[in-house]
């Protein structure tokens, strides 16, 4: 009974189960057995889990032939002891019980704390692994180098240093709050990784002071954060009655300020979030003022002019207002002034409209109207429906039927020339036939010594965009290029020119 009551002892200060302890227990006399009678034998140990009684046995396998003597016995041989002995049975033989010496003693001391240090391991992991992304409070229970050791009462965890807000320092016996953000079993046992710098943190902090976000009536769609400096959340309303903004804020700032004062002063701009980007982009450069937004969704970029005195407050200090709004929104974010932003403008105008009196000899006001009407290239002049084109105020059916002629004509010589360019770099007629490429992007390969599908096959799609520029393909298309190039390496009977799945390249340079 002594024995049981040693096991319930160590499962209750360990927080295991008694079996596992018994079980262990089991394990280390056995052992202690198998040093005594000898190891090759398959000596077994039970512990009876109401009496205490341990019962030492060791079992014989009856097989029709034998390769260990020591563990096995035939079937002629079993029947001699037992009459009725069938093949796959074993036979017990009873053993006396063992007393345990000291090394036998210190031994089996050993297997037992083993297998409980693992049992309390995996009873470690099992508790914490669903519990990633909870806050937690402990106790420090030591620093080294920076790294703090967290006493969590049923496991310890451990805060790095990079995972700190900067300029904090922790004591042992401080108190500190931090979240779960990874749980790993590693050899020498479960790591569980604590972060107060982790954007979640904060979202987390933010539904423990905000009753309405853990009642999900208000949402944080997203979070950004320069940890210990600033930090930016956008929350969403599902309750057309309630200001998200104003909730997180709290009566004089009391909720706020409660997050505020556990992320040491970290200051925060809580930001209505929007499903309109441009608007949500709008809100996330608080407290800039912006005056006008261009959206490239492809790109996911978005351009933001702000007035001339608003510039370093869009910015922020080293960057810092426009990278936590584009953390925040996902979107790429460029920031010009008014006047920068017009200069530039004027430019890309007199630079369209000098290419369409050049390109079409027509005058500036008709290359002013067609810049004014969004025509950016000379492509887009040629293939447009001349009904569409005849509703440019000042044009009629004939006017627009000479521009698009005009146009027509421009792109072939200029196209001829490319062709000739082409072909004096010397680039193959099989690398022309791939789907994807403009004349213009042909001579840009022959100038990087693309010539063959050999060389366009040993590329990879980030080298060709970059060598084709921004009127070059995407990165997929690039790869369906690519890919199409290398057909002729797999195809039976090599020296065709391979057929491309690739995808037309939309426009072409100029």
């Amino acid at each position: 009974m002594e024995l049981l009551q040693v096991a319930d002892a160590v499962a209750r200060e360990k927080s295991i189960d008694r079996d596992e302890v018994l079980e262990a227990m089991e394990l280390a006399i056995q052992k202690a057995g198998r040093s005594k009678y000898g190891h090759e034998h398959d000596i077994r140990a039970r512990i009876d889990r109401k009496t205490g009684d341990i019962h030492l046995a060791r079992y014989m396998h009856v097989v029709e032939t034998i390769e260990n003597e020591a563990v096995e016995l035939t079937l002629a041989q079993a029947r001699r002891i037992k009459a009725d002995a069938k093949p796959g049975e074993f036979l017990v033989d009873v053993l006396p019980p063992i007393d345990f010496g000291r090394i036998a003693a210190q031994t089996a001391k050993q297997v037992i704390v083993q297998r409980v240090r693992d049992a309390e391991r995996k009873r470690q992991f099992n508790e914490y692994k669903d519990r990633v992304g909870e806050i937690v409070n402990g106790l420090v229970k030591r620093v080294e180098y920076g790294n703090v050791t967290v006493d969590l009462g049923r496991a310890e965890a451990i805060l790095r240093r990079d995972e700190l807000l900067p300029r904090e320092h922790f004591k042992n016996g401080d108190r500190v709050r931090a979240l779960i953000f990874d749980v790993r079993e590693e050899p020498r046992g479960p790591q569980i990784f604590l972060s107060r710098a982790h954007p979640i943190f904060m979202a987390k902090l933010f539904m423990q002071e905000v009753p309405e976000i853990y009642d999900g009536i208000i949402e944080i769609k997203s979070v950004a954060r320069d940890p210990g400096s600033r930090a930016k959340i956008a929350v969403l309303s599902n309750d057309s009655s309630i200001d998200p903004v104003g909730a997180c804020v709290g009566m004089r700032g009391s909720r706020v300020q409660a997050v505020v004062g556990e992320l040491q002063g970290e200051k925060i701009d809580i930001i209505p979030w929007s499903s309109d980007a441009a608007t949500f982009v709008v809100n996330a450069l608080a407290p800039a003022e912006v005056a006008k937004v261009v959206l490239d969704e492809e790109n996911k970029r978005i351009e933001v002019v702000v007035p001339d005195d608003q510039l370093s407050l869009a910015i922020g200090r080293r960057g810092q207002n426009v990278r936590l709004a584009s953390q925040l929104t996902g979107w790429d974010i460029d920031i010009l002034t008014e006047a920068e932003e017009s200069d530039r403008r004027s430019e890309e105008f007199r630079t369209r409209s000098q290419l369409f009196i050049d390109a079409l000899d027509v005058d500036d006001v008709i290359a002013h109207l067609l810049v004014a009407e969004g025509f950016t290239s000379l492509e887009e002049v040629a293939f447009i429906e001349t009904n569409d084109l005849a509703e440019i105020e000042g044009f009629d059916a004939d006017i627009a039927d000479e521009i698009k002629e005009r146009a027509r004509v421009w792109i072939e010589n200029q196209d001829a020339v490319y062709t000739e360019r082409r072909q004096e770099l010397g680039v193959e007629d099989e690398v022309a036939a791939l789907t994807g490429f403009g004349p213009s992007q042909l001579v840009k390969l022959g100038e990087h010594d693309i010539r063959t599908l050999d060389d366009l096959a040993d590329l990879a799609g980030d080298e060709l965009t970059e060598i084709l520029g921004k009127d070059g393909p995407s990165k997929e298309e690039a790869n369906e290029i690519i890919m199409a190039a290398r057909a002729h390496w797999f195809a039976d009977g090599a020296g065709g020119p391979p057929s491309s799945g690739a995808r037309p390249v939309q426009g072409r340079a100029s």
